[in-house]
């Protein structure tokens, strides 16, 4: 029976660092949230090494080591909330192991995030909020509205498609840039660069590179690096999107 429990509880540990780390939770946090949790069950000696891409939960000799592989990676920061409410109603014994683990499959069956309408128009008042913010014109607005919606779009359904962040991101910055150039070529527009830092925005990796940073700080070295790679990759992907348009 204690095996059993024991079982369970690195069962339900695991789950709530994979949705952490599936949800772009830093490194640190997913470490902190799952020895808490050890703790709340009395699992002494429990250690935990995170990586963007697995997790790894020991007991040292009472149980085998067990790993989870991390293959998506989004950002989805209700979910990491909702994780950490049910690891804090844990530690404090408001619910059982048993209620938590249910919740965490819960948590992890349910897609929270908003219809895809809703993350373009998101992403183009984005859009346009930022070529105000560079300083861009007025009349360059309707431009980066639609830039930037399309641009969310393109990326969401080549992803599905593909599976390749890179090609997605890539194609997206592309779609931006040739929105931004047919704009200022039937006068829809009048600063193409505006018009396309504005519509590029919503595509920048910023959480991603927040937390390549903040896991530097915390010593998580290898997630930081492995976190900044993907960031500068994405940019990457983004840049060369613009600069093959502006190449023709």
């Amino acid at each position: 029976m204690h095996e059993k429990n024991n079982e369970m509880a690195i069962d339900c540990i695991l789950l709530a660092g994979r949705i952490m780390m599936e949800s772009g939770a830093e490194t640190y946090r997913v470490e902190d949230t799952m020895l808490r949790m050890a703790r709340s069950q009395n699992l002494e000696g429990a250690q935990s090494y995170v990586t963007p891409t697995g997790i790894i939960f020991s007991l040292g000799r009472t149980q085998p080591t067990r790993i989870t592989s991390i293959s998506t990676r989004i950002t989805d920061l209700h979910k990491i909330t909702l994780v950490n409410n049910v690891s804090r109603k844990l530690t404090s014994h408001i619910i059982t192991l048993e209620q938590a683990y249910d919740e965490l499959n819960k948590i992890q069956k349910t897609n929270y995030f908003l219809p895809i309408i809703i993350q373009m128009l998101a992403a183009s008042v984005a859009s346009s909020c930022f070529l105000i913010l560079f300083n861009g014109q007025w009349s360059d607005v309707p431009a980066a509205f639609v830039a930037g919606g399309i641009g969310l779009y393109a990326v969401t359904v080549v992803h599905d498609m593909t599976r390749v962040k890179f090609f997605s991101e890539f194609f997206a910055a592309l779609v931006v840039g040739v929105i931004g150039f047919l704009a200022v070529k039937y006068g829809l527009g009048t600063h193409l660069d505006k018009i396309l830092l504005g519509g590029v925005m919503p595509l920048v990796p910023g959480l991603l590179i927040t937390n390549a940073v903040r896991d530097m700080m915390a010593g998580h070295f290898t997630a930081g690096m492995a976190k900044g790679a993907e960031a500068f990759l994405t940019a990457f992907a983004i840049g060369s999107g613009i600069a093959l348009v502006l190449s023709f």
